[in-house]
C-alpha cells in the first residue's frame, strides 16, 4: 500500500495496515498526529499526538466514527476532507486545514491537518491518513507580526513620519520597521538596496544625487520624492537628514520622511481647479514672462528680438513683424519683417493699407480671425480687392493681429503676429494682446532713451579723449581705446599724455567705475584737474595727494576712481610713477620679456592715505603699458590670473611687434580679448624709448 497523492503503487509484500507492531513501531513517538480511516471513515489507529489532539485516549478510536467521539469542529473538518479525499482519490491539504484546540495541559494549540489516499490493490482506495502538524509557533509569530505591522502602520498613519539611521557614509544598516511598513521592503531587501530602491523611477537619480552631495559637504539633506508603498502605488515625502558629528566627525545621519501626500493631492486639486480657469491664468503667466523678458532688454534690437520670441512662445504665432514710426517720414519702418510676403519694402507708408498701419492710425488692435475677416476689413481701409485677393492666394497665413505701440497714447509703431490657421481671439484674448503690446511699448520707449543716452555718453566720453598724442622726439606714444560692446553703457576710461613744463612728459590712464553719462561727466573732472595739478607741479605723489582733495570735493562719497600716473624723460626713459589702486604698469623687453611693475599699488582716490611715488624707468628700446582692468579682468578671469596671462601674451610677440609700440598693443588687446565676450571698455597707453642707434 502507499501514502501517495498521486499514482497508485502495487500493495507490498508482507505489509499490513493492521499489524499493531509496525504502527507502534513506526509511529508511537512520532512528532506530529497521525490517524488512519477505512472507506467508511472509521479509525483503524491514532497515535498519541492525535489523541492529544482530539482530547480522546488512543484506544478509543478504533471502529469508530469522527463525528462520534470528536468535538464538532474537528468532526466536521475530518468527515469533509474523508469525503473528498475518497470522492475525488487525492489528497486535501493546505491552508483552510486548520484546527484549534486545547491540549492536556490546557494550552491553546494550532494545528494542521493534511489527508492523503491510502491505495490498495488495483489502485482502488484503501483507506485514507491523516498527517497534522502543531504549527502553534508559526502562528504566533506570524500574528506576532500582524499586530506589529498594524500597529506600526497606525503609528505611521498618526504621525505621518518615517526615522531612519545611516552610517557616516549613507549605508542603511539599521532596521526602519515604519519604513519597511510603508514600502513592503522585507527586512534583507532594505538593508541590501535602501530606501533608494523604493523610490519612484523618476525621481531616484535626482534624489540619490542630491544626497550624495549631501553626503560630501556634510550639510542638512532635503529633498522631496515619491516613495513606492506596498501597495505598489506611490505616496510623496519630503525628506529632511542632518549629520551627527562628534569631535569633528560624523557618526550617522538622521533622517526623518514626511507623508506629504495629502497635501501634494490638496495641491493637485487646486491644480485641477486653476485649470478650469485655465486661459486667464495662462494669459496672466504668459504676459509676466513676456514683461520680465523684456525689463532685460536694453536696446530697441534686443526689444524687438523678445517681442519676436513672445510671439513664438506666449501667442504660438507662425510669423511675427516689427515697425517703429518715423512721424517725419510718415511711414513703418520695419526692424523685423519675419519675411511677411505683404510687407515689400523696408519702409511701409501710413496711408498703405495694412494691418500694422490700421492699428496705428486708429490707435487700437487689428483682428482678423480669418482670410474673408481681413478681406474685409483693409477693404474698408481702402485697399485695393484684387491685390489683396492676390496676396490671399499665394500666403499660407489664415489668421492676423496688429497691435498698435502706444505710450501716453503717442503712438511709437506696431506689431504684426500671423498664424497658419484660423484663430479665434476671444475677448480674453484680446486684453491680453492688449496689455502684451503696453508692455512692449515701454520697453521700446525706454530702449529708445537708453540708446539716446548711450550715445550722448559715449560722444561724452570720446570728447573729453585727446584727438591726438603729443609728438615728442625721443619718445613714442601710442594708444588704444576700445569700447565695450553697444549694449552696454560707457563707462568711465580715460588715458591722456602731454608735454610738462620742463620738457618731461606725463602719461596716465584713469578708470572711474561706474556707466553712462554720470560716469563720463565725472572721469571729465578728474582728467581736467589731474591737467592743471600736474602742470604746475607735477610729481606724481604730489599730484595724487592733490586729486584726493579734488575727489573729496567734487565727487559723491560712494564713487571710485583709481589711476595709473608717471613722468617720462624722453631720450633716457627715466621716470617716475604712483598708482591709486590701479594695475601696474608692464615694462615689456626688446627681447620679449614682461614684468609688471611691483611699485606700492596704493588706492583709490579720495580714501585717506600717503601718497607714495617711486622710479620707474622705461630703458631705451623697451616699453611701458599702461592699461585699464578691463584689458585683463572679465567676467571669467580674475585679475591675478589677466595680469599672468598679459606676461605671458608679450612672451609671444614676434621681435617686429616688440619695437613697434602701436603694433604691440594691437598684439595685446586683441591677444587679451580673444575668447573672451568683451564687456567693458579697454584702454592701453604705450610710452616707448627707441633705442639708441650708432650714430647718436
Amino acid at each position: 500500500m502507499s501514502a501517495d497523492t498521486s499514482v497508485p503503487r502495487p500493495r507490498e509484500s508482507g505489509v499490513d495496515i493492521s499489524d499493531p507492531a509496525l504502527f507502534e513501531g513506526l509511529l508511537a513517538e512520532a512528532p506530529f498526529a497521525f490517524a488512519f480511516f477505512d472507506t467508511s471513515a472509521r479509525f483503524l489507529r491514532v497515535n498519541q499526538s492525535f489523541a492529544d489532539l482530539s482530547g480522546v485516549a488512543a484506544d478509543e478510536h478504533a471502529g469508530r466514527t469522527a463525528s462520534e467521539i470528536l468535538s464538532a469542529d474537528l468532526s466536521a473538518l475530518v468527515d469533509a476532507a474523508l469525503r473528498r479525499v475518497v470522492g475525488e482519490h487525492r489528497a486535501v491539504a493546505g491552508g483552510d486545514q486548520r484546527y484549534r484546540g486545547m491540549s492536556p495541559a490546557g494550552e491553546l494549540r494550532h494545528w494542521s491537518l493534511s489527508f492523503y489516499p491510502i491505495h490498495g490493490d488495483k489502485g482502488a482506495v484503501a483507506g485514507v491518513a491523516l498527517f497534522g502538524v502543531d504549527v502553534t509557533e508559526r502562528q504566533l509569530t506570524e500574528e506576532e507580526l500582524r499586530r506589529s505591522e498594524e500597529r506600526y502602520r497606525s503609528l505611521v498613519e498618526s504621525q505621518q513620519q518615517l526615522v531612519w539611521i545611516t552610517s557616516p557614509n549613507g549605508a542603511v544598516v539599521e532596521d526602519a520597521p515604519q519604513w519597511r511598513a510603508i514600502t513592503g521592503q522585507s527586512l534583507e531587501e532594505y538593508l541590501a538596496y535602501g530606501w533608494l530602491d523604493a523610490v519612484h523611477p523618476d525621481d531616484r537619480q535626482s534624489a540619490d544625487e542630491a544626497w550624495r552631495e549631501a553626503l560630501r559637504g556634510r550639510t542638512m539633506f532635503e529633498w522631496s520624492y515619491r516613495v513606492r508603498t506596498r501597495a505598489s502605488g506611490y505616496r510623496h515625502f519630503e525628506v529632511r537628514a542632518v549629520p551627527i558629528i562628534r569631535h569633528g566627525r560624523v557618526i550617522e545621519w538622521v533622517g526623518a520622511n514626511t507623508d506629504v501626500t495629502p497635501q501634494r493631492e490638496a495641491e493637485e486639486m487646486r491644480g485641477r481647479l486653476t485649470d478650469q480657469l485655465g486661459a486667464a491664468a495662462l494669459r496672466t503667466a504668459r504676459l509676466q514672462g513676456a514683461t520680465a523678458l523684456l525689463a532685460e532688454a536694453l536696446t530697441v534690437e534686443q526689444v524687438v528680438q523678445v517681442i519676436i520670441d513672445v510671439g513664438r512662445t506666449a501667442l504660438a504665432a507662425d510669423k511675427s513683424a516689427v515697425a517703429l514710426l518715423d512721424l517725419d517720414r510718415a511711414t513703418l519702418k520695419m526692424t523685423h519683417s519675419g519675411g511677411l510676403p505683404d510687407t515689400p519694402g523696408e519702409e511701409i507708408p501710413l496711408s498703405q493699407s495694412s494691418v500694422m498701419t490700421i492699428a496705428v492710425n486708429s490707435r487700437r488692435p487689428v483682428f482678423a480671425e480669418s482670410p474673408e475677416s481681413l478681406k474685409a476689413q483693409l477693404v474698408e481701409a481702402g485697399a485695393d480687392e484684387s491685390v489683396i485677393s492676390g496676396f490671399l492666394a499665394h500666403s499660407d497665413e489664415r489668421a492676423w493681429v496688429g497691435l498698435p505701440l502706444l505710450a501716453a497714447g503717442r503712438a511709437l509703431g506696431a506689431l504684426r503676429f500671423a498664424f497658419t490657421r484660423p484663430q479665434k481671439i476671444s475677448q480674453e484674448d484680446g486684453v491680453f494682446l492688449e496689455a502684451l503690446a503696453g508692455q512692449c511699448a515701454l520697453a521700446v520707449e525706454r530702449a529708445t532713451l537708453f540708446e539716446r543716452e548711450h550715445r550722448t555718453a559715449e560722444t561724452l566720453q570720446r570728447s573729453l579723449l585727446p584727438d591726438r598724442l603729443p609728438v615728442i622726439p625721443g619718445l613714442v606714444l601710442a594708444q588704444r581705446f576700445r569700447s565695450g560692446s553697444r549694449h552696454v553703457q560707457v563707462g568711465g576710461d580715460w588715458y591722456d599724455a602731454f608735454v610738462l613744463q620742463d620738457a618731461r612728459v606725463a602719461a596716465v590712464v584713469g578708470d572711474v567705475m561706474g556707466k553712462g553719462v554720470k560716469a563720463a561727466a565725472g572721469m571729465g573732472r578728474i582728467r581736467n584737474a589731474m591737467r592743471a595739478l600736474a602742470l604746475t607741479n607735477p610729481p606724481p605723489a604730489a599730484v595724487l595727494t592733490g586729486l584726493d582733495r579734488v575727489f573729496d570735493a567734487t565727487e559723491e562719497e560712494e564713487a571710485v576712481t583709481t589711476l595709473a600716473y608717471m613722468v617720462v624723460e624722453p631720450g633716457t626713459g627715466e621716470g617716475t610713477l604712483a598708482l591709486a589702486g590701479h594695475p601696474p604698469p608692464l615694462l615689456v623687453s626688446p627681447q620679449g620679456v614682461g614684468v609688471l611693475s611691483d611699485g606700492e599699488p596704493g588706492t583709490p582716490l579720495g580714501w585717506p592715505t600717503v601718497r607714495k611715488q617711486f622710479r620707474f624707468c622705461v630703458p631705451p628700446g623697451h616699453t611701458a603699458v599702461l592699461y585699464s582692468d578691463g584689458l585683463v579682468e572679465n567676467r571669467k578671469r580674475g585679475l591675478d590670473a589677466g595680469l599672468a596671462e598679459l606676461s605671458a601674451v608679450v612672451a609671444e610677440a614676434p621681435p617686429e611687434v616688440l619695437g613697434n609700440p602701436h603694433m604691440l598693443l594691437d598684439f595685446l588687446v586683441d591677444r587679451m580679448l580673444a575668447g573672451y565676450e568683451q564687456d567693458d571698455d579697454v584702454t592701453v597707453l604705450a610710452v616707448h624709448v627707441p633705442a639708441a642707434t650708432k650714430s647718436d
